[in-house]
């Protein structure tokens, strides 16, 4: 499923991301590619994470995937449907979730040497800036590189999976604008599941318990253990309503 023709793999994957070097000034919808990338970093995604993400509330051309800036992206997939023109190469992209099209500018040897190098068929990893028009996502590329070791494959998908429970675990995080009582429910709550009698009990403590304990409603308890079970503090045993600390010691 490789190219032979494939450069050592050294080379291609030694910097990770994109390289400065590879930077193309040719620009899409009045904004080069270089300036769009700025200092941010690549964001490794999946085609169906591109395929729900949602514009940005305070810009329009941006994305926010889990709840971060999707602006730079890294996939990984098979080409098919290459095209070449004389200034820019397309091809569609197929990473088994989805599909999504990717365009790269070919101003400069070097960046037509590197295209001239994609087949039909070959596994690709794509570094790029996300764009959307009439509500169709694609990528322009800065970098195009061919998969010579199949684990790369592997290693981009954990890539996704860990940055994905990296961001979405930070959301469950208590807002800033929480004011402190509800805050201090929510210590309160994990307090009683952490205690040495409460971890030593076999299928932990009833709801009722903890709302007993502390004197507080049950629609107030209930909420701080759902946003303890959601971000792994405390779980459930026997059923619904008995919840143990994920801590053990």
């Amino acid at each position: 499923m490789y190219g032979g023709s494939q450069n050592d793999g050294n080379s291609l994957f030694s910097g990770g991301g994109f390289m400065p070097s590879q930077a193309t000034q040719t620009p899409d919808s009045g904004v080069s590619p270089a300036k769009s990338r700025g200092t941010q970093g690549v964001l490794p995604l999946t085609v169906k994470q591109i395929s729900e993400a949602f514009h940005s509330s305070d810009d329009k051309s941006g994305f926010v995937i889990d709840g971060v800036d999707a602006s730079n992206v890294r996939l990984l997939g098979m080409v098919t449907k290459k095209m070449e023109r004389v200034t820019d190469v397309s091809f569609t992209l197929d990473d088994g979730t989805g599909r999504i099209d990717v365009n790269r500018w070919v101003n400069e040897a070097a960046e037509t040497n590197e295209m001239a190098a994609i087949t039909n068929g070959m596994y690709v990893k794509v570094n790029g800036n996300l764009k959307g028009f009439q509500g169709k996502r694609h990528v322009v590329a800065f970098s195009v590189r061919p998969v010579t070791d199949f684990n790369d494959i592997t290693n981009h998908f954990l890539e996704c999976i860990h940055i994905h429970l990296c961001n979405t675990r930070l959301q469950y995080s208590a807002p800033s604008s929480m004011g402190g009582s509800e805050n201090d429910i929510y210590n309160l709550v994990l307090g009683v599941f952490q205690e040495p009698a409460s971890v030593a009990s076999e299928h932990g403590l009833h709801v009722d318990e903890v709302a007993r304990r502390l004197g507080i409603p049950m629609n107030k308890i209930k909420d701080a253990i759902n946003y303890h079970v959601d971000i792994g503090h405390i779980y459930s045993t026997i059923d619904d309503n008995h919840f143990k600390s994920a801590c053990n010691g």
